[in-house]
């Protein structure tokens, strides 16, 4: 295949560091062209020396003097600035853009890219939870393919190559049930963040874990497959399966059903995603069935972690309201890694904003940009 030339935003991150890890152990198939951070300038410093991309950006522009004068000896151009990501990623040189930022700020820019005509590998699910409609069709009218970097849509992704002619009867999406899997209500009342950010199988930043030990991460999955595979809410089904070795299943019409397996390790939908439609061989860890004696699955308990059920009602009203669940969710999650709600209160919380944060059918792009800003102001006074 022809070398692709890959921008990665939020490039100091889980998968954006792991993105790195598959680019560097496919030199022949991909180069760097741009990395994005938020905060991490000193291991955007050291990406950027390793790499050698033609630019970077910092959006926290206070720091941007400091990867300015680190990188000066270099010819990577810096900028600095939510702005300039928006920018960057409709470069010519770009052929793909990985868009692995955390939550809403991923929207913007990957809109920017698919206006561009750039295809995109999807880590971001908030972007197709928030816009999924808007996102889709555009996606479609630019003839851009989104390429799905999560584990459960990369497997459902997976399992439908060689089929996008046969109609999907329902798909399955598996969760771990995270480090709280059948604790009941009374044992979460006191829960601390060191304990919720523990998952049992995966190594993610602190915004997903939380989100997976709430379930509201297999909300927003649940809400992003919607889009990604044209269905509807009735055709997506979430079973508990604790060993994460499979990642999803797609029932067909005929009653088969396809399922993608494997050991818990995201660089493998990572270069899926940046590779297909070719399998690039690889040195990851290769699962022993023998390990693993027996594979179980349950029912999730949506009374308890309330979050799942609340992502499911807003994908069955639709308009903006996954949009207002989705930035209630960054802000209780926020308060609750600095300890200023519990963690049972984070559904509570974000019902309430559901309720109360005016709620519009169609929404526009701008509508989202608006009712985002209206949501986190809305939050943090009912903080």
């Amino acid at each position: 295949m022809q070398k692709r030339r890959i921008a990665i935003l939020g490039s100091t991150g889980s998968i954006g560091t792991q993105a790195l890890e598959v680019i560097e152990a496919n030199p022949d198939s991909f180069e760097v062209e741009i990395l994005t951070a938020q905060n991490n300038a000193d291991l955007l410093i050291e990406q950027s020396i390793k790499f050698n991309p033609n630019c970077v950006v910092i959006t926290n522009e206070t720091l941007y003097d400091k990867v300015f004068t680190a990188l000066s000896h270099t010819d990577v151009k810096v900028y600095a600035g939510m702005k300039a990501v928006e920018d960057v990623v409709q470069m010519e040189t770009v052929d793909m853009v990985l868009t692995s930022m955390v939550g809403y700020a991923g929207l913007l820019p990957t809109i920017k890219a698919i206006e561009a005509g750039k295809h995109i590998a999807l880590a971001n699910k908030e972007t197709l939870v928030v816009a999924g409609e808007i996102i889709t069709k555009l996606a479609e009218e630019k003839g851009v393919n989104i390429y799905p970097v999560d584990s459960e849509h990369s497997a459902i992704f997976q399992c439908l190559v060689g089929e996008f002619h046969n109609p999907i009867e329902k798909i399955i999406l598996t969760a771990s049930g995270g480090p709280f899997r059948g604790k009941q209500r009374a044992e979460l009342e006191t829960v601390t963040k060191a304990q919720a950010l523990k998952h049992p199988n995966w190594v993610m930043g602190a915004k997903i874990t939380i989100d997976s030990a709430s379930l509201m991460n297999k909300g927003l999955e649940v809400i992003e497959a919607k889009w990604l595979f044209g269905l509807q809410a009735s055709q997506i089904e979430v079973v508990v399966h604790p060993q994460s070795i499979i990642h999803s299943l797609v029932q067909f019409e005929d009653g088969s059903m396809k399922a993608q397996m494997g050991l818990p390790d995201m660089k493998l939908p990572i270069q899926f995603a940046l590779g297909f439609p070719n399998r690039l061989k690889s040195d990851f860890p290769r699962f022993d069935f023998t390990k693993y004696p027996s594979l179980t699955f349950e029912q999730p308990d949506k009374k308890t972690f309330r979050n799942l059920q609340l992502a499911f009602d807003a994908m069955e009203k639709g308009g903006n309201l996954p949009c207002i669940m989705n930035a209630a969710n960054e802000v209780a999650v926020e308060a609750f890694l600095q300890d200023k709600i519990g963690f049972l209160a984070m559904s509570d919380f974000i019902e309430t904003c559901m309720n109360k944060v005016t709620f519009i059918q169609k929404p526009s792009i701008d509508d989202y940009v608006q009712t985002d800003e209206e949501t986190r102001r809305f939050a943090r006074e009912l903080l």
